[in-house]
Order: structure tokens, then C-alpha cells, then sequence
């Protein structure tokens, strides 16, 4: 990702925050195969454990971690499976972690096309100046450790935990049913059967990515002029749409952190 230092957002807790409001990440892997594409990506919703206090220090390692699952079924899982099992006579490394580091990327909710029509102040001027497109986002490299083993107990426990915290936190934080007064109770993964639940696990592996690295970056127009932030935001705001709205809303707010910055 091109981290132009104007939209650079370097804060840590920042950072991680925008991945628990944004938990669909697109994990991409880089693993040599005969069998299956070399980079192959899927998009996986994640759970974020952050292992110590959210350091504000952007220089200090991260001390957290994704924790995820794929269908075991999908390709990329085969190789990934078929990565492992190849390494366990001949590499001294953790048997279930991957050689390779692995990426994830995580979008926010709004992005959209910018016309120069928006730019108010210098496109009447000048008229140097060309279309881009606003977006925010987020990546992370790191380890990634895989569960698939599915008649082993530490599998079993990882993926117990996982899908229980993953539909806890969709269901409370990205749906809202908390089951306070007014508002629908969480479904929760006890309310299936059990046996259910573990026919259901055989056909999953669970993945956990070490955070190594971490950036991100809000695209939100910051690099042009206050007057046509403006004109941006104001043009957003009549397309009449949610996405508008909150591109307009975020372009205000990223605008005002530049100000304030100066």
C-alpha cells in the first residue's frame, strides 16, 4: 500500500479500531504450488486479540493478533494444507505455522469515484485537475498459524473459541442485538445442535495471523485545498446517498485533523 505521508494514519489504536468496525479482510497468500495459483486471496471476517495495553507508539511492535477461518474446501485452504504437510520432515519451524508471510486487508465502508466537477476552487482557475477516488484502509502482514488438523483437540478448541467470539461480535457490535430493552437477543452458536456445530467444524480450518506489521491510510481528499475540501463535501452530500453522506462526513473530519495539524 502507498502510504503517502498526507494520508498516513499512523495512530496504533487508530489502526486497530478500524479493523474491529471493518472485520471483512481480504487474506492473500503467496505459497509455491504445482497444484494452485501461487497468490491466491479470500475475504474471511476476523477477530482482533490485542495481547497487551493498545500502544500509541507507531514505532513499537503490535502486540495482537486475527484469528479466522475458511472453508476447507476453498483452494487456497488445499494449499495452504498442502504447504504444511510438505514441511513436516524437512523444516524446523512450527509445523502448523506458514513459511510465508501472509496479508490481510481491510476496507472501511465508503468509497467512491471523485470528479474534478467537485474541485470548486481550483478546477474554475486553473483547471489542473484530474478524477481520483477516495477509500480508507487498512493492511496487516504477519505469521499466520494454521489449525486443520480437525481430529486434534487444539483444533478443536481453536475453532470452538472462534466461532463463538465471531458471532458474538457480529451479532452484538455489527448487527446490534444486544437484547436490552427494545432490541433482538444475539443468536448464539449454542443455539444450534451440537452435532450440527461439529459437522460444521470438520469442513472449516482455523487460521492465526501474529501481527508484524501494520498501516493504513484515509485517501479523503486532505491533499487539496480547504476550498476544495469543501466543494468535495458538498458535492458528496448531493448525490443524496449513504455513501455520499459518509464520504463527505469522513473527508470533513480528515480535513479538520490536517488543519488542526498545521
Amino acid at each position: 500500500m502507498y502510504l503517502r505521508s498526507v494520508h498516513t494514519e499512523s495512530s496504533i489504536p487508530h489502526l486497530l479500531q478500524f479493523i474491529r468496525d471493518n472485520p471483512l479482510g481480504i487474506l492473500t497468500t503467496a505459497i509455491r504450488s504445482s497444484t494452485y495459483p501461487l497468490l491466491q486471496s479470500s475475504h474471511i471476517p476476523w477477530v482482533l486479540d490485542v495481547l497487551e495495553s493498545e500502544s500509541v507508539n507507531p514505532d513499537e511492535p503490535v502486540k495482537a493478533r486475527l484469528r479466522g477461518h475458511m472453508a476447507r474446501q476453498n483452494p487456497q485452504s488445499k494449499a495452504i494444507i498442502d504447504s504444511l504437510t510438505a514441511k513436516e520432515s524437512t523444516s524446523s519451524s512450527p509445523p502448523s505455522q506458514l513459511e510465508e508471510d501472509v496479508l490481510v486487508l481491510f476496507n472501511g465502508p465508503h468509497h467512491h469515484y471523485v470528479t474534478p466537477k467537485f474541485y470548486t476552487e481550483t478546477k474554475p482557475s486553473t483547471g489542473k485537475v484530474v478524477p481520483t477516488w477516495n477509500y480508507s484502509a487498512v493492511q496487516v502482514y504477519g505469521k499466520a498459524t494454521i489449525y486443520h488438523d480437525s481430529s486434534s483437540p487444539e483444533t478443536s478448541e481453536f475453532l470452538d473459541k472462534q466461532i463463538h467470539d465471531l458471532s458474538e461480535h457480529s451479532e452484538t457490535a455489527v448487527m446490534g442485538y444486544t437484547g436490552e430493552e427494545g432490541k433482538l437477543a444475539p443468536w448464539k452458536v449454542s443455539d444450534a445442535p451440537d452435532r450440527y456445530i461439529e459437522i460444521m467444524k470438520k469442513n472449516i480450518i482455523g487460521i492465526e495471523i501474529t501481527i508484524e506489521q501494520i498501516g493504513g491510510k484515509y485517501k479523503m481528499s486532505q491533499e487539496m485545498g480547504k476550498g476544495d475540501r469543501e466543494g468535495v463535501i458538498n458535492g458528496f452530500n448531493s448525490l443524496g446517498t449513504d455513501v455520499g453522506a459518509g464520504i463527505a462526513r469522513t473527508v470533513k473530519e480528515r480535513g479538520d485533523l490536517k488543519d488542526a495539524a498545521k
